[in-house]
């Protein structure tokens, strides 16, 4: 009997240990739900992280892009009508493509749609509408008669606008936003525009004259672009915020100026904005360097 109970007793304790296995594969089984569920979970939300990258690669946004798409077409147009031999007309489509290119980057701006494709796309337009157009210009109106000298001056312009633009890119996150280092490139086109329109009045008398100063211009402007002069950027000069009133006042004594007489008016703004840059430079900056210079060794 006692031997009986001996073998009953592990008998009956073997369904409870065949139980356990299957107790814990089910517990197993239990926990290892949550853990594949977080698992998906976690996959689900860095594949929706990685969609705005994807989207942003494939979609543009239309309203900046489309306007400095116009500002190249009026290069690429100034282009066609400097080779046609109509030189007013190229020189008011080049106008057009900077007024163009002025606006894109405040309509960015302001509906919050700035991107590095866009970025990259203006300075591709600025290169076709601000430097090749404007050397094809003086060199069919001007340096062809100079040969191989003139196409060397017109390449010049083109070669320090391409630099221009790559240095742009390059330093647009370093320094300060008040100055451009070098004269900007829509600058420089409409400086060349304003003299074409200007000279233009005596090139039938001073034919050779004209074709001297326009050589030794175009190749004054090239070099500004790629030198270190600074430029007021006037982008910290806010156009939609209040000002005093006598800006407004200015404003319309400038614009009725330029309609007076456009052609030598247009001329002497673009060459006062371009001696601005010299002379703060060359001549004021300097003197702020050593007055503060000679502040510091003061209070030491």
């Amino acid at each position: 009997m006692t031997q009986q109970s001996e073998q009953t007793s592990p008998q009956g304790q073997k369904p409870e240990s065949s139980d356990r296995p299957a107790e814990t594969g089910a517990t197993n089984t239990a926990a290892g739900a949550p853990e594949e569920g977080a698992r998906r979970e976690t996959h689900r939300l860095r594949f929706n992280a990685k969609l705005p990258s994807l989207r942003d690669r494939r979609a543009v946004y239309l309203v900046p892009n489309m306007i400095t798409c116009t500002s190249m077409f009026f290069g690429f147009l100034s282009i066609i009508w400097s080779v046609q031999g109509r030189f007013s007309d190229a020189c008011l489509a080049l106008l057009v493509s900077a007024l163009m290119d002025g606006l894109d980057g405040k309509v960015a701006r302001l509906t919050h749609s700035a991107s590095e494709f866009g970025v990259q796309f203006d300075s591709l337009a600025d290169l076709v509408a601000f430097g090749l157009a404007p050397a094809v210009l003086v060199w069919q109106w001007q340096l062809s008669a100079l040969g191989r000298f003139g196409v060397a001056i017109a390449f010049l312009y083109a070669a320090c606008g391409a630099l221009r633009l790559a240095r742009f890119n390059v330093n647009a996150h370093v320094g300060s936003k008040r100055f451009f280092v070098g004269l900007p490139i829509p600058a420089a086109s409409c400086t060349l525009v304003c003299y074409t329109y200007f000279a233009r009045t005596f090139t039938e008398g001073l034919p050779t004259l004209t074709l001297v100063l326009t050589a030794v211009f175009t190749a004054c402007v090239a070099l500004l672009m790629v030198s270190n002069v600074r430029y007021f950027s006037f982008k910290e000069y806010d156009i939609f915020r209040a000002h005093p009133y006598r800006v407004l006042v200015s404003f319309i004594v400038l614009l009725s100026l330029l309609c007076s007489q456009p052609k030598l008016v247009g001329f002497l703004y673009c060459a006062i904005y371009i001696a601005s840059g010299l002379i703060y430079t060359y001549i004021l900056l300097p003197k702020h360097t050593r007055q503060l210079l000679h502040t510091s060794s003061a209070d030491e």
